[in-house]
C-alpha cells in the first residue's frame, strides 16, 4: 500500500490500539501530520476502558503535541478507518464502524487483511514502517523535530532502549532523524512507575533457575516492554547466569526479552526460535526480545494444559531446552572433517556483482556497510572492493582475489533485492547506495571443495571469526576448501547446487 492510495478519501479515522503506547502515538502523528500536509481533515484517536497515564506517555503526548484523543464512546461511520500499530479485527482494539479499512503495522497478522494493508512483520516498529512509506511519497520528516523525535521513540520503546534492533531499515531510520535527546531522556526516565519498579522485584525473585543450561526463567505480570529489559539486564548480573529469559502474558500478546552473555548463544536467534510459528523475535547477539500472539500460541498447543500462563510456561521452556540441545558447536581452527565421508565440487562460475569503495568514498574514508546481516566498519583503501552476492548479501575482498576468482563482464548489474545494501561515512554520516556504482563479474570457477549434507542443527565458529558463529541446519552443507584444513564453512541448502557442481576425484 502507497499512502497516497489513502487521499481519495475525505472522512478520516486513525485509530490505535485500546491502550496506546509509544509506538502507536508516534505512528498516528506521522499519518496524521501526512494527510494534514495533503489537504485532509483527520481525527486521531483511541478507545478502551482507561486513558493514557503512563509518565512517559503524558510527556511524549504534551511535548511532541500528538493529537489523539479519547473517545470511548466513539459513535457512528467513517469513510475510511485507518488503524496503527494494530490490525483491525483483534481483541486489543476496539470495533469502529467504517466503510473502508485500512492497516499500517508491524505484527504479524492474525487475520486476512483488507487490499489497503502495509504489514510488516520483520521490522522493530510500526513507527519505522510509516517512516518507511512517507520516504516513497517524498514526505521529508527533516523539518518537523517533533515527529522525528515521537518516530525515534516509538522505535526505542517497542525495540528495548534500540537494544532489540535487527532490521536494517530500523538501522536507517534511527540514524536519519534529527531528534531531541533530552526529550528522549526525559520521556525515558518516566517509563517505569513505583508500582512497575515493585513489579520488578516481585518477578525477580520468582524465578525458575536450569542450572544444567545457566539459565534463568522468568514470568513479571504484565507491564511495559522496557520493564522486561530492566528485569533481564539486571538478572545477567547473577553469577551462574549465561541466558535470561523474561516475559508477560495478557490477552493480547505475550511479550519477552531474551539476554545472552556466551558467545555460543546469539540471544536475536534464541529469540526468533523461541516465537517461530506463533510470533516473531529478532535483536542483537546479546540483547532480543518478541512477541508471541495467544491465537497462535492456542492453535500451535497441543498438550494437556489449559490456562494460557500455564501453556506459555511449559512452551518456553521446551522450546528453550530443545534449542540449547539441539546444536553441535563446531570451532574450525580446531577442527579436522574426515572427507572420507564427503564429496569433492568444484565452484560454478557465477553472474555476481562489484563496486571499487574509491569509487563511492576517496580512500582512507571509514565507512559502515549495511546489510540484513548487520553493519561493517571498513577504511576505503584502493584495492579493496565490496562483492554483492546473489541474494544481495555483501562482504569486502582484496583486489588480488578479485582478480583471481573473477572475471570482469561488460553487462549491466541490475539486481534488486529486499533490502538494498548502502554505504555510510562515518564522520559524516552521508550514505550512498552500494548498487549505484555496481559492475557485473563473472566467477572463475575452479574453487575446489569438499562437502557433505548436513543431518544435524550446528554452530560453526570459522577461522576467521572466532566470535560470531555460523549456524547450519539440516539439508544445509558443511564445506572445507580443498587447499586449506581449517577453511571451513555453512552453505545454504537453498544455495548449494547454484554455486557447485560435483567432480570425479
Amino acid at each position: 500500500m502507497y499512502l497516497r492510495e489513502l487521499l481519495q478519501y475525505d472522512d478520516i479515522v486513525i485509530q490505535c490500539h485500546d491502550n496506546p503506547d509509544a509506538d502507536a502515538l508516534a505512528s498516528g502523528l506521522a499519518l496524521y501530520r501526512y494527510l494534514q500536509k495533503r489537504g485532509k481533515n483527520p481525527r486521531f484517536l483511541y478507545r478502551g476502558l482507561n486513558r493514557i497515564s503512563k509518565g512517559n506517555l503524558l510527556i511524549m503526548k504534551e511535548k511532541l503535541e500528538i493529537p489523539i484523543r479519547y473517545e470511548p464512546d466513539f459513535e457512528g461511520e467513517a469513510e475510511l478507518l485507518v488503524t496503527v500499530d494494530c490490525q483491525y479485527g483483534q481483541r486489543n482494539v476496539s470495533a469502529i464502524q467504517a466503510r473502508n479499512i485500512a492497516v499500517i503495522d508491524h505484527h504479524q497478522s492474525m487475520e486476512e487483511l483488507p487490499p489497503l494493508s502495509e504489514v510488516r512483520s520483520n521490522i522493530g516498529s510500526c513507527s519505522t514502517v510509516i517512516w518507511d512509506m512517507l520516504q516513497k511519497e517524498g514526505f521529508s520528516v527533516d523539518t518537523d523535530s517533533l515527529l522525528s523525535t515521537a518516530l525515534y521513540y516509538g522505535l526505542y520503546t517497542d525495540t528495548n532502549k534500540l537494544s532489540e534492533v535487527s532490521h536494517p531499515l530500523d538501522r536507517d531510520m534511527r540514524d536519519s532523524l534529527t531528534v531531541n535527546k533530552s526529550l528522549i531522556t526525559e520521556m525515558s526516565n518516566s517509563s517505569i512507575s513505583l508500582d512497575e519498579l515493585k513489579l520488578t522485584g516481585k518477578a525477580i525473585f520468582d524465578y525458575e533457575y536450569h542450572g544444567k543450561n545457566k539459565c534463568l526463567l522468568i514470568r513479571a505480570d504484565r507491564c511495559d516492554p522496557n520493564v522486561l529489559g530492566v528485569i533481564s539486564d539486571f538478572a545477567m548480573e547473577t553469577v551462574g547466569v549465561d541466558i535470561c529469559l523474561a516475559y508477560f502474558v495478557s490477552e493480547q500478546e505475550i511479550k519477552f526479552s531474551v539476554r545472552s552473555c556466551i558467545r555460543e548463544v546469539h540471544a536475536n536467534e534464541l529469540a526468533a526460535f523461541l516465537a517461530e510459528g506463533i510470533g516473531g523475535g529478532g535483536g542483537h547477539m546479546t540483547k532480543a526480545g518478541g512477541t508471541i500472539r495467544p491465537e497462535k500460541l492456542q492453535k500451535a498447543y497441543t498438550g494437556p494444559l489449559t490456562d494460557t500462563e500455564d501453556i506459555v510456561s511449559e512452551v518456553f521452556s521446551e522450546r528453550l531446552n530443545a534449542y540449547l540441545s539441539m546444536y553441535r558447536v563446531l570451532y574450525a581452527r580446531d577442527t579436522l572433517l574426515d572427507t572420507s565421508e564427503m564429496k569433492l565440487y568444484e565452484k560454478l562460475p557465477q553472474k555476481l556483482g562489484c563496486v571499487k569503495l574509491t569509487e563511492i568514498f576517496p580512500a582512507g574514508t571509514t565507512v559502515e556497510i549495511r546489510t540484513l546481516e548487520g553493519d561493517i566498519d571498513v577504511q576505503v583503501q584502493e584495492d579493496i572492493y565490496l562483492m554483492i552476492g546473489i541474494e544481495g548479501e555483501v562482504y569486502p575482498i582484496k583486489k588480488e582475489k578479485l582478480e583471481s576468482s573473477y572475471r570482469m563482464d561488460d553487462s549491466p548489474y541490475d539486481r534488486t533485492f529486499e533490502y538494498t545494501p548502502s554505504i555510510k561515512e562515518i564522520l559524516t554520516g552521508e550514505r550512498k547506495s552500494v548498487l549505484g556504482g555496481a559492475h557485473s563479474v563473472i566467477s572463475k570457477g575452479g574453487v575446489r571443495i569438499w562437502a557433505k549434507p548436513l543431518t544435524e542443527h550446528i554452530k560453526l565458529f570459522t577461522a576467521w571469526d572466532e566470535e560470531k558463529y555460523y549456524s547450519g541446519k539440516p539439508g544445509d552443507y558443511i564445506a572445507r576448501r580443498e587447499d586449506d584444513l581449517h577453511d571451513i564453512y555453512i552453505i545454504s541448502g537453498s544455495l548449494f547446487d547454484q554455486l557447485y557442481r560435483g567432480i570425479e576425484e
